[in-house]
């Protein structure tokens, strides 16, 4: 039979050393955790230059946007550069600033950027290090980049999953090869894209989110050339109208 004396409160008291051990170690913790989610800065860039506050940041993806890479056990690694990437970067590179964000590590980001970008047209270039690890991703954070968001275009294969901004993105199909290395004949998605990003650079908008709003994630390239060419249609008819 079990009575009342053997229930009893036991009163544990803790040492203050034991207390502050416990909490500078929970801190230590949460402090390493962090480090491996969150960026390595607040600031990832660089001040822009008091010359240059009116000049749009493009962030480039990496794989599957201007690169495809993969990797097997028997052949190791290949990667190939999609098609019209040097022109894209040297033609934007007079108007952007051009920065690369990755997911991948450093060590595999920076050796195939400099083979890649001989001009010199990509001024910096973001990897792993730089990504909010969520739910199980790497995520772009664009609020770190230490530039006016208004000022952002983020061009990716897979730019609304890959960004904590969507608002921010622009996306573009996905550049894959096959297991043969062959690539989709005619790719012209990165030289179908400079038309609309020139004119951006050119007319300057004062909230590039706005702009990219009206697209509703569309084809952007191909939306912008039919309003383009419905701008000209409507041109061409006001004036044929005025000389009536």
């Amino acid at each position: 039979m079990v009575t009342n004396d053997a229930f009893y409160v036991c009163d544990i008291s803790v040492p203050i050393k034991a207390a502050e051990l416990y909490l500078d170690l929970r801190t230590t913790l949460e402090e390493h955790v962090k480090g491996f989610t969150e960026p390595t800065s607040d600031k990832l860039l660089p001040d822009l230059h008091p010359a240059e506050q009116h000049v749009f940041t493009l962030v480039l993806d990496l794989n599957e946007t201007i690169i495809y890479s993969d990797w097997t056990r028997e052949r190791g690694w290949r990667t190939f550069k999609r098609p019209g990437v040097d022109d894209f970067l040297q033609h934007l590179a007079k108007f952007y600033e051009i920065v690369i964000y990755s997911d991948q590590l450093s060590m595999y980001v920076d050796p195939v950027v400099e083979r890649l970008d001989t001009n010199h047209c990509i001024r910096y270039r973001l990897s792993r290090g730089a990504t909010k690890y969520q739910d199980g991703k790497h995520y772009r954070d664009f609020s770190k980049l230490n530039r006016d968001p208004r000022k952002i275009i983020y061009v990716s294969g897979h730019a609304f999953e890959s960004s904590l901004q969507p608002e921010n993105s622009v996306p573009i199909k996905p550049f894959k090869m096959s297991e043969t290395g062959e690539q989709e004949p005619l790719d012209t998605a990165l030289l179908d894209l400079i038309p609309f990003l020139e004119y951006v650079a050119r007319n300057s908008p004062p909230d590039i989110r706005a702009v990219l709003s009206t697209y509703e994630r569309k084809d952007i390239a191909k939306e912008f050339l039919e309003r383009s060419k419905d701008y000209q249609r409507r041109v061409q008819q006001q004036k044929r109208g005025f000389w009536r």
